[in-house]
């Protein structure tokens, strides 16, 4: 019998779906970045749980009042692919007894910052004793049915693009974790896009009302990772010409001699949106949102990078838990 950490965490979700019998006319699939429930007259609840795991989730110089306030936007985040506008969170709390009262006033301050910053509020949930700190969040929000924007609606032809660019929390996790100095000028904007992480909300929440967008992801787990999935939602391939890599990741791997593209595509933690938006929306989209137009879909599943003169494949790779390690210093 195989292990969890030969499994990884994709193949664990995929071995639990197969055992769970799915509700009939579930507005939002299995395996998308949330669930939803339809709640009558066009109107959806669209629901996320994520956990936040001292182990995987926090780096060493993460303060707990960061590390609480992450908790909250990486659910936000997963609202914001779908076009949903959160009203509440509930926080399931592990906390280990070596913990203090300062610690714990942290991380409710930091619950509370997450949720003030993108208009919402802690509800309630639960604590209890834990060996790690656990953080595990459930987001609701709500949603028009006409306007959700779901991974699987990819056409060949469509534009693909992303709401910022990435490869900041790749180059600022080598800085955080001992790997790599850096200069004053780069240190903070690449260290804070790993402290300080935002959610895309208005961007999704305006780009479900232009009706120009065809699907939808946040990247957390990576601009690889998420095309990948865009690509098997949609039964799509992508041809990316454009790889949005930040001016400082540029910077940053030009000075430590890494190569900004792996920075780029297979980071993870950036919480941009990834979508393909019909061709003919694109300019009046991007007049509502800033869009960063990085490739096109294409008939054959295949995920390549052009680069110049050269074609390469984009691999499917990024955060995986029990795959991926975060070591800390």
């Amino acid at each position: 019998m195989k292990r969890v950490e030969s499994l990884g965490e994709r193949k664990i979700i995929d071995i639990i779906l197969k055992r769970l019998e799915q509700m009939p006319d579930t507005p939002i699939p299995f395996g998308d970045d949330a669930s939803a429930l339809d709640l009558g007259d066009g109107k959806l609840a669209v629901i996320k749980t994520d956990m936040l795991v001292g182990k995987t989730d926090v780096p060493s110089r993460m303060s707990q009042w960061q590390a609480a306030r992450k908790a909250v936007i990486m659910n936000i985040s997963d609202l914001a692919a779908k076009g949903a506008k959160p009203i509440g969170l509930l926080v399931a709390l592990g906390v280990p007894r070596h913990f203090t009262e300062k610690n714990i006033k942290e991380i409710a301050d930091g619950l509370n910052a997450g949720a003030r910053e993108y208009g919402t509020y802690v509800l309630g949930g639960d604590t209890n004793e834990a060996s790690d700190l656990v953080i595990s969040c459930a987001a609701f929000g709500t949603a028009d049915r006409k306007a959700l924007m779901l991974r699987d609606g990819s056409k060949p032809g469509d534009i693909v693009a992303v709401t910022g660019s990435f490869g900041r929390t790749s180059a600022g996790l080598r800085i955080l974790l001992g790997h790599a100095s850096c200069p004053a000028r780069l240190r903070k904007k690449l260290v804070d896009s790993v402290l300080m992480p935002k959610a895309r909300l208005n961007e999704g929440l305006t780009l479900a009302e232009t009706g120009a967008i065809t699907a939808s992801i946040d990247s957390s787990d990576g601009l690889a990772w998420s095309l990948h999935e865009l690509s098997r939602a949609s039964n799509v391939g992508f041809v990316i010409d454009n790889p949005p890599i930040a001016e400082e990741v540029a910077d940053f791997a030009k000075a430590y001699k890494v190569n900004p593209i792996e920075l780029c595509l297979y980071g993870g933690e950036e919480y941009e949106l990834v979508v393909t938006v019909k061709p003919g929306l694109f300019e009046r989209a991007s007049k509502k949102v800033s869009l960063i137009r990085i490739g096109k879909a294409t008939t054959q599943r295949k995920l390549v990078l052009k680069v110049n003169t050269r074609s390469v494949p984009i691999k499917a790779r990024g955060w995986e838990h029990f795959k991926t390690a975060l070591s800390k210093s």
